[in-house]
Parts: structure tokens; C-alpha cells; sequence
């Protein structure tokens, strides 16, 4: 049975350690020539630093005990309702994500979970260099890895979105290690930075990944970006454009830990309250938005016209990270809670995974046609420009984007807006009308024959009844 209590959202998208000072100085006025929601132009040559190997910038120590099972193995027998909702199983009937290369850029992967087995390919580590980005004690990224591509378990039928794909695991963050400076001047209570996030997606895609997912999220009040900002949408364009990587990254998350403290609730969505990084970089990534099982935006989703598409991300079931089975549930290490796994964090790698679907169907599109394609198929709002600043272009929707024939696809220029197709996800379970439409058959054939009979018996009684009403004639003798 899943876990409901609603206590603090400890499954949650992942902040950047820094989520405060991401935008490092202080808030300002946009210029008026640009509304503040949006980034300003970006410039490669001034902001983007060549590869680097992975390596912890500072000397991280644990500093909380690493998470715990929140189920101890046992079975969970239902299918995830994302996963039906989406039709993942229908989906895989035309790609898997064989060949693809999906990084992870997060608190780590555990490696050694049987649904990713022999899948994971150590990517590097900012908070221990050693560990190569396969391991996670945060159990976030494991979490992410999961949903994203899992391999089907036959005792639930649990599946990832791409269950074949190969899987980049690079640990950028932690919220278990920290750092002490001695000359207090750069202490940090968790581990991670903007700018180590920069070099990660710079690792992952000279390192063949062609998806990259980041549910990896920081908040703050509208304000010019920092030079880490800056170098942050510098290497994500640069990664889109020369390396051709899809990069899918989570809308963020309500909440007090997390920065995003504020919605972005105001009438006019050009001028925002908060900023969310990095879905402020619309113009290159798909910024992933969560809804619910009844169809609705779910109320932690950060709002903002950057929001590409949205995807499930309630009531999440996934790969447990400290262990070999499933979780619906995780548990705070320090108070023994259960909380119930969601976030934007777990809409983003749904997206993710059907980013590689797509890489493994048309393996001559370039990235930006991913996208394009993506957006195109989902479940467009019932409003008349077919997207909003909460969901996007809606709930995405793999078997379309798996088969859909997209107008001007083969290698012309992409329009600014994706052409909007009508596309719906049909009932998880259509009954079978079959037996309905026999007897339906049956009925009407039955009720033409009473009424045929029941005509004849009337009109021979008619005719019995004028006979009789007329005059007997004697002839004359």
C-alpha cells in the first residue's frame, strides 16, 4: 500500500547546493529591452570552459548517515499509473532506448541495482572523485535512473521509460557531505555548484551521451545571472548544438529547502517572481512540469513560460536505492519518516526516457528535432495557443511521439513553435465492445422480428374484421 502520509517532501527535486547564490549578485531590474523571464543572449566564447576530468573541487566530507530502504524489498504489485497513463509498454513495442546513451547528472547511481545491471557507465564525481559517480547516498539520482530506465521487474511488471538504454551516471551533489573551510570563506553545507554542473553536462555529452537528464533545480528572485550562471547556459547550448544532446531538466519544486519558494502566480508570465535554472534556458532544453493521476498540474510544480511539456510525477514507484527491489516510500536517515516519492524531479526522467525512445526510432534527427517532436505530440491545453506557463505543450505522450509523421521533419527548419497535432491517450483500459455490439445485434434482429410479427398478426385481424362488416349478397334466383 502506498505511503500518503503528507510529511516533508524529502523525494523532492534536488536543489543546487548553492540554490542561493546561483545568481550570485545581488537581485536588479532586468533591462527593459528584456522581460525577466527571460535569460539574455548567450555567449560561448566568454563563458564556456573546455572538458574537464570529473574531480571534487574541495575537500567533501559525509556528514549525515546515507539514506535507508523505505520498503525492505517487498513487492509492490501495482503498475506505477504514470507508467500505464504514458503506455510505456505499448510504446516499447517500437524502441527501448537500445544504443542510447542517457546521462544522469545527480547525486550518483548505485550501480549494482539488478534492473540497471550491466547498464551503468561510471561518468565521473564532483563530491568524491574516487567514486566515479556510481554511488549514491542521497538515493536521488538511483531514484531518477529508475524511472528513466529501469528494466521491466516480470513479479510487478514495473518498467523504466527506456529500459535498454545505457545509463551516464554523474554525481554532481549531495546533500549528505559538506564542507568545512578553514579560512571561512567558502563553507558549504551539501555538496555541489553551479559551475561543477556546467562541467558536467560538458562531460556527458563529449562523452556520447545523446540525452541528458538534470532534475537539478535552483531558485531565485529575477535578477542578471551570475558568471556560473552564465557558463551554466554556455555549455548547455554548446552540448544542443555541436554534441547534439537532448537535455530534459526538471520545472523545480515549492518548497522551503529547496529556494523555490515563490509561484510564479502573477497574471502576466513574462514578469516572473522567481527564476527557475536551468528551465529558464527554454530556448535548449525541455523544462519538464509534474501532474497528478486526475490530470492537473501538480501543486509543487514551479510555474514559468520556460515549461516545455509535463509528465507524471506523483505517487512515484522506482528502483529502491538501497536496495534490490521497488519503493513507493523513502526514508529520512534522521527521524525514520516515510514520505511519498515525487517532484519534478521524476516527471523530468519520464521525458527523458522517452527522449531515447525517440534517438533509438530516428536515429537521423538532430536534437532540436527531439525536442520539436516531443512538444508536437503531447496533449495539448484546451486553450487556443495549445500551451501554458504550467504544463507547457501538456502531458507528453510517447506512443505519438514514437509515430506520429511530423510535417517538414526531414531536415528542413524547425518553426519556432511545434506544429500542434491532435493527439489524445486513450482510456488505460477500453473496454471490449465486442460482446456489446453482438448483443446489440441480437436485440435488434429479436425486436425486427416481434414488431414484423406483430404487424402481420394485425393486419390479418383487419382484414378478418372488414370481412365481416361487409353485406352478404343473395343472387336472384
Amino acid at each position: 500500500m502506498r505511503i500518503r502520509k503528507l510529511a516533508a517532501l524529502t523525494a523532492v527535486a534536488v536543489t543546487l547546493a548553492t540554490a542561493p547564490g546561483v545568481h550570485a549578485q545581488p537581485a536588479s531590474t532586468a533591462p527593459p529591452t528584456r522581460p525577466n523571464s527571460q535569460p539574455p543572449p548567450v555567449d560561448l566564447a566568454k563563458y564556456l570552459r573546455p572538458r574537464a576530468n570529473p574531480q571534487e573541487d574541495v575537500d567533501y566530507k559525509q556528514s549525515t548517515q546515507c539514506i535507508t530502504s523505505g520498503t525492505g524489498d517487498r513487492a509492490i504489485p501495482n503498475k506505477p499509473w504514470g507508467q500505464m497513463q504514458l503506455r510505456l509498454e505499448e510504446a516499447h513495442r517500437f524502441a527501448t532506448g537500445k544504443g542510447v546513451m542517457l546521462a544522469i547528472i545527480d547525486t550518483g547511481v548505485n550501480a549494482d541495482h539488478p534492473r540497471l545491471a550491466g547498464r551503468v557507465v561510471p561518468g565521473g564525481d564532483y563530491v568524491e572523485t574516487e567514486r566515479r559517480g556510481v554511488f549514491d547516498c542521497d538515493g536521488h539520482g538511483t531514484e531518477v535512473a529508475g524511472v528513466a530506465a529501469a528494466s521491466r521487474d516480470d513479479a510487478t511488471g514495473f518498467v523504466g521509460a527506456a529500459p535498454d538504454a545505457k545509463v551516464m551516471a554523474i554525481r554532481q551533489t549531495s546533500d549528505h557531505y559538506k564542507f568545512e573551510d578553514p579560512a571561512k570563506v567558502d563553507s558549504r553545507a551539501s555538496a555541489g555548484k553551479v559551475d561543477t554542473l556546467a562541467k558536467a553536462i560538458v562531460v556527458a555529452a563529449s562523452d556520447g551521451a545523446k540525452v541528458i537528464n538534470i532534475s537539478l533545480t535552483a531558485c531565485a528572485p529575477p535578477s542578471e545571472p551570475s558568471t556560473g550562471e552564465r557558463e551554466l547556459q554556455a555549455a548547455i547550448r554548446w552540448a544542443v548544438d555541436e554534441k547534439d544532446a537532448v537535455i530534459v531538466t526538471a520545472a523545480g519544486n515549492i518548497a522551503q529547502d529547496s529556494g523555490c519558494q515563490g509561484q510564479n502566480d502573477n497574471q502576466n508570465p513574462q514578469n516572473v517572481n522567481v527564476v527557475a535554472s536551468p528551465p529558464w534556458y527554454a530556448d535548449d532544453v525541455l523544462a519538464v512540469a509534474s501532474m497528478s493521476e486526475n490530470g492537473a498540474v501538480s501543486s509543487f510544480s514551479v510555474w514559468g513560460p520556460w515549461i516545455s511539456v509535463a509528465a507524471p510525477g506523483e505517487d512515484i514507484v522506482t528502483l529502491d536505492p538501497a536496495g534490490k527491489g521497488l519503493t513507493d516510500a523513502k526514508t529520512n536517515p534522521q527521524s525514520g519518516q516515510l514520505s511519498r516519492i515525487q517532484g519534478t524531479s521524476f516527471a523530468s526522467p519520464y521525458v527523458a526516457g522517452v527522449a531515447a525512445l525517440v534517438r533509438e526510432r530516428f536515429p537521423d534527427l538532430k536534437a532540436r528535432q527531439v525536442m520539436e517532436r516531443i512538444k508536437a505530440t503531447a496533449q495539448h491545453p484546451g486553450n487556443p495557443s495549445g500551451r501554458d506557463h504550467k504544463v507547457g505543450y501538456g502531458m507528453i505522450n510517447p506512443v505519438a511521439a514514437l509515430t506520429a509523421e511530423l510535417p517538414g521533419e526531414s531536415g528542413s527548419a524547425m518553426s519556432a513553435a511545434p506544429t500542434q497535432l491532435m493527439t489524445t491517450l486513450d482510456p488505460l483500459n477500453p473496454p471490449d465492445s465486442t460482446p456489446m455490439i453482438v448483443a446489440l445485434a441480437g436485440t435488434g434482429t429479436g425486436v425486427g422480428l416481434l414488431l414484423l410479427t406483430l404487424f402481420i398478426v394485425h393486419t390479418v385481424n383487419r382484414n378478418r374484421a372488414r370481412r365481416a362488416a361487409v353485406p352478404v349478397r343473395r343472387s336472384a334466383l
